[in-house]
């Protein structure tokens, strides 16, 4: 038997998304995202929510540009960090010792020494109540050698990506892989 929970934000895996952006000086920030996901193949789009309040939002609403960087579980304590300060108040790029990286193709920066990078242009903004979706354009990836297979795509295993409980406010790195999609699922 299920029990109603009722209408919550509980969705499994969560990702924790750094979003990189400019204030209107050109000071880099770093902010710490949960409500984001692929949305469109083609073109390739990301999006991102986040309440009105945040520094973040005001500086994509200027820059039109954003990037998505995805850390390794080894920086759970600076994305946690990134989440819980404001760049209003704070440098978190040299709080956290990460040397901002202007991109060449959006006005965002990332951080140099994140495995894998979003480089986006704002396509499309959407009112939602509380929060304010972002769509972004990918206009390029960016990944350390280091994370990339044999074929030249990220590795799973390689990034070390982390996910975050909404409900119980805690990470969690990522586990075992389970079978090869598109194939697993002929064998019913």
């Amino acid at each position: 038997m299920k029990n109603s929970l009722g209408p919550k934000t509980f969705l499994y895996p969560t990702p924790v998304l750094i979003i990189g952006t400019y204030d209107s000086q050109e000071n880099p920030n770093l902010a710490t995202v949960a409500w984001g996901g692929i949305c469109c193949s083609v073109p390739p789009c990301i999006a991102i929510s986040m309440r009105k309040a945040t520094y973040t939002h005001g500086n994509i609403m200027k820059r039109k540009a954003f990037t998505v960087n995805i850390l390794s579980e080894n920086m759970a304590k600076e994305a946690d960090y990134y989440g819980i300060v404001s760049g209003r108040n704070k440098n978190k790029f040299a709080e956290t010792s990460i040397t901002p990286q202007k991109s060449d193709l959006v006005d965002a920066p990332y951080g140099q020494e994140f495995p894998l990078v979003l480089e986006c242009k704002l396509l499309k903004v959407i009112e939602i109540g509380l929060h304010t979706q972002f769509v972004g354009e990918i206009m390029d990836i960016k990944a350390e050698e280091s994370v990339l297979d044999s074929s030249g795509f990220p590795d799973i295993g390689k990034i070390k990506p982390f996910f975050f409980d909404p409900v119980r406010r805690e990470y969690f790195g990522t586990g075992k892989k389970l079978g090869k999609g598109f194939s697993i699922g002929k064998e019913i």
